[in-house]
C-alpha cells in the first residue's frame, strides 16, 4: 500500500533522521539503507519494520547530520603523521611540488576523527524513532485501506446483484433452449421420439446448470466481506479469493447458453478482476 513518513530525534550532537515509503508489491520486501556509523542497527531496524508491515515494498532509510553548534574537528594523529610524511617523501622526488593547505589535509579520509557516541544509547533511540515514524505510515496505510475497503465492498454488492440475476435467469434460458431443441428436431423428424429427447433436454440441462457456480460466488463474497472486517493482514487470502471468483465466472461464461447470461460472466470478470487489483494494496 502506498504511504510515506518520516521523522527525526535529536542523540548526544547528533539528529537521527528515518523516511520510510511504502508501495504496492504482492509479499514482503524490505530495503534498509543507513550510514556505515549507524550499520550496527541493521538487524533490529529489518525486523522491526518485517514485524510491523506484513506486505509491500519497504524502504527504510536511515541517516544522520549534525545538530549546529556541535560542529568540532579531532584530528587522528597518527594518521595524519603518516600523511604528512608520505607528502613529504613525494615532494622530495618531485621537480615541482604543489603546495596544499590545511583544508586539504582535513579533506584526507582518516584524518578528522569522529567523537564515538555510545551505541547502546544511540540503537534505543533509533529504535524509538523508527517506532514513532511505522506509526505514521500505518496510520496513512489505514487511512487508505479504510477506502479500498469501501469500494471493495461496492463492488461485492454488484457482484451479488449479477448473482441473482442469473438465478433468476437461468429457469428461462432452460426454458427457451427447451423450445429451440423441440423445434429444431421437429424440422428434421416427422415423428420424434419424445422419451429420448426428453432424456436429451435432461442431460443438456444439467451440463448448462450453473447453481453450483453461482452459489460458490455467493460464498466467496460472504467470505470476503467477512474478512474486510478483520484486523490481521488478509491480502493473500484475498488474492486467494479472487482466484476462486475469476475461476467461478469463467466457467459461467463457459456453460452461457444466452446473450444475457454471457454479458452477466463479462460484467463479473469485470468487477473481479477491479478487486484484484485493488487487493494488491491491501496487507
Amino acid at each position: 500500500m502506498t504511504a510515506f513518513a518520516d521523522g527525526e530525534i535529536g542523540v548526544d550532537n547528533l539528529t537521527i533522521l528515518c523516511e520510510l515509503r511504502s508501495v504496492n508489491h504482492r509479499y514482503s520486501d524490505v530495503s534498509v539503507k543507513l550510514p556505515e556509523r549507524l550499520r550496527f542497527a541493521e538487524a533490529d531496524v529489518r525486523r522491526l519494520v518485517a514485524d510491523k508491515l506484513k506486505r509491500g515494498k519497504i524502504e527504510c532509510n536511515l541517516s544522520y547530520k549534525k545538530q549546529p553548534g556541535s560542529q568540532s574537528f579531532n584530528i587522528h594523529a597518527e594518521t595524519l603523521q603518516k600523511l604528512l610524511a608520505a607528502t613529504a617523501e613525494i615532494e622530495s622526488r618531485m621537480t615541482n611540488p604543489h603546495a596544499f593547505s590545511a583544508l586539504d589535509v582535513l579533506l584526507f579520509p582518516g584524518v578528522q576523527q569522529e567523537s564515538e557516541t555510545d551505541k547502546e544509547a544511540l540503537q534505543e533511540k533509533i529504535i524509538c524513532l523508527l517506532n514513532a515514524t511505522l506509526d505514521k505510515l500505518l496510520e496513512t496505510r489505514a487511512r487508505e485501506g479504510a477506502q479500498l475497503a469501501i469500494l471493495l465492498t461496492d463492488r461485492c454488492e454488484k457482484i451479488g446483484q449479477l448473482v441473482e440475476a442469473a438465478h433468476r435467469r437461468m429457469p428461462e434460458v432452460l426454458n427457451n433452449l427447451r423450445t429451440k431443441l423441440i423445434a429444431r428436431v421437429s424440422e428434421l423428424v416427422s415423428e420424434p421420439n419424445h422419451d429420448r429427447l426428453e432424456q436429451e433436454l435432461v442431460l443438456l440441462a444439467q451440463k448448462l446448470d450453473v447453481a453450483e457456480e453461482l452459489d460458490r460466488l455467493q460464498t466467496h463474497v460472504a467470505e470476503v466481506l467477512r474478512a474486510l472486517k478483520q484486523k490481521e493482514p488478509i491480502g493473500r487470502r484475498l488474492d486467494f479469493l479472487m482466484q476462486e471468483m475469476n475461476r467461478e465466472a469463467n466457467t459461467l461464461g463457459s456453460k452461457s447458453a444466452d446473450r444475457e447470461m454471457t454479458q452477466i460472466s463479462i460484467d463479473l470478470k469485470v468487477l473481479i478482476e477491479q478487486m484484484r487489483e485493488q487487493i494488491q494494496n491491501i496487507e
